[in-house]
């Protein structure tokens, strides 16, 4: 015989505590299309305000798993989080699953807390740029590059033509600028819990066990274990999940309906792919 306590939701029995989980997985990236979505703002604002509306929820926990990608994206991010939880009043417990690297870890604190698996990859507080020099392809196949600017940095570092000492230093400024605002995010969240190390800031990266003995994670554990401990065995995990459309899609945005744009979303889908394949696969992934 089914009690008519079983009928009633977790969020409404006094004895059971609810925590909203959000689950962050993949690389931090602006746009996105309906073949594949990635981590930014748009994506993810619309989770973290659902989450944090749930008045009696005492925490958010928001698990991640991101090898990062865009640093304006992630700041993006992390400022969102920690604005929601100054104006609900809430914890922010951080789960990192196999790896908060870069911009990963950029959002990773903005939790009150960092657990984080003794496996999981931890880390890498730098800024990095790539690509490829095509000149001596571009030579071979006898094809004349024609660029025409108003502005005579306008086709800075353009992959093919031969590169410049003067825009190599223009970027590095660039990326100094930026990792120095990574560098404070992550001295202002963390504070006296991170230790004196000349590698901190580097680029390198840990497993969650070097980065508990760093400051940059406050505790080994995962998600079920860690609430059930600290909120009782009764604890239930409320999964947040992006709302569905009409028909039953999850995936937000505009879906042009067209077959021009649908294959341009695929082959747009396929350069994020091969772009994020590039950042996993830094960290053996």
């Amino acid at each position: 015989m089914i009690s008519l306590g079983s009928l009633i939701p977790a969020r409404f029995k006094k004895d059971v505590t609810v925590i909203p989980v959000v689950r962050l997985n993949g690389s931090i990236m602006s746009g996105g299309n309906q073949f594949r979505q990635n981590l930014n703002i748009a994506t993810v604002a619309p989770l973290l305000e659902r989450a944090f509306a749930d008045k009696k929820a005492p925490a958010v926990a928001i698990s991640i798993n991101s090898p990062g990608g865009s640093p304006v994206q992630s700041r993006l991010i992390y400022k969102r989080i920690r604005d929601l939880a100054r104006e609900k009043d809430k914890k922010v417990l951080i789960f990192v699953e196999d790896v908060a690297a870069s911009g990963g870890y950029m959002i990773a604190c903005a939790g009150d807390e960092i657990f984080a698996d003794p496996s999981s990859i931890i880390g890498s507080i730098g800024v990095i740029s790539a690509g490829f020099g095509f000149t001596g392809l571009i030579d071979k196949l006898g094809v004349e590059r024609r660029v025409y600017t108003a502005g005579q940095n306008k086709s800075l570092l353009d992959p093919f033509k031969p590169e410049k000492a003067e825009d190599v230093a223009r970027l590095k400024d660039l990326q100094l600028e930026i990792h120095r605002v990574f560098i404070d995010l992550v001295k202002g969240s963390r504070g006296s819990r991170l230790k004196d190390d000349p590698e901190l800031f580097t680029g390198q990266f840990w497993t969650g066990i070097g980065g508990r003995e760093l400051g940059l994670v406050d505790e080994l554990g995962d998600l079920r274990s860690t609430l059930r401990a600290r909120y009782g065995d009764k604890v239930k995990m409320r999964l947040i999940t992006a709302q569905r459309g009409f028909f039953g899609r999850r995936v937000p945005g505009v879906n042009t309906g067209l077959l021009g744009g649908a294959l341009a979303g695929i082959g747009e889908a396929g350069l994020n792919v091969l772009e994020e394949r590039a950042l996993w696969s830094r960290y053996g992934l």
